[in-house]
């Protein structure tokens, strides 16, 4: 896994949500190659464990936290078992596609659950703490499916658009008191979850005629925690190919 490594994030820590695989996986590589001790979440603890190793064995820190977000207990869970971070990047989530007919009212819950409130929820509790140290960074996933119409889209659009929304609202309340708040909205992405064929297709729709890999939105969200972004706040910054653009 290639990591741009500029080591300008040491003696900080940085939670990573949905760090098991995918954009997170490659996030708490990148960030842990920036000197970030990451605090690798996720449900499944065997791939946590396997990231957690990894990580150490190219020189980095981490550790594994376990919890559920779909549930407010799960979000306080992690809350509690995290402790001290300065660093938050809310990644955990995932997506839906269909008619929207088809989408039942129990998942349409789970995906706000897991896209909107878990966010909602571990960066109210985390960037008071943020805020009163004086010091914080916070980067939400969002997506160009919250920017544009994708048919079969409608529900997941909404939760990246919510997030988008987050990141303006959460920069006009923490950013006075020196927590950065911006977000990323990839466009499509190879990862372990997704339709390969599907991304694939949708890749030719960019300006640069392919999907992007994970590190590519790895890449932006290490440098829009480090340093080098200081005077980026409220940002919403498109990682999509230029598809958004046009």
């Amino acid at each position: 896994m290639t990591t741009t490594s500029v080591k300008d994030l040491e003696d900080q820590a940085a939670l990573v949500t949905g760090a098991t695989s995918g954009i997170g996986r490659a996030v708490a590589f990148q960030l842990a190659a920036q000197g970030a001790t990451v605090l690798v979440h996720g449900r499944d603890a065997g791939r946590g464990i396997q990231v957690v190793e990894e990580i150490e064995l190219s020189g980095g820190k981490a550790r594994f936290v376990a919890a559920d977000l779909t549930t407010a207990d799960g979000v306080s869970q992690l809350v509690a078992e995290a402790g001290e971070v300065q660093i938050l990047v809310n990644n955990a989530g995932f997506s839906w596609f269909g008619a929207s007919a088809d989408l039942s009212p129990e998942t349409l819950d789970t995906l706000f659950a897991s896209n909107v409130q878990a966010a909602y929820l571990l960066t109210s509790a985390l960037a008071p703490k943020m805020a009163a140290a004086g010091l914080g960074s916070i980067v939400n996933l969002s997506s160009m499916a919250g920017i544009i119409g994708l048919a079969g889209g409608s529900a997941y659009g909404a939760t990246k658009a919510a997030l988008s929304s987050f990141t303006r609202a959460w920069a006009a309340e923490y950013s006075p008191s020196g927590v950065r708040v911006n977000a990323v909205a990839p466009g499509p992405v190879f990862t372990d979850g997704a339709d390969a064929t599907n991304i694939e297709a949708l890749g030719t729709t960019t300006l640069l005629g392919r999907a992007a890999q994970p590190e590519e939105i790895a890449d932006v969200i290490g440098f829009l925690v480090s340093p080098r972004a200081s005077y980026i706040t409220g940002a919403i910054i498109p990682v999509d190919g230029g598809r958004t653009a046009i």
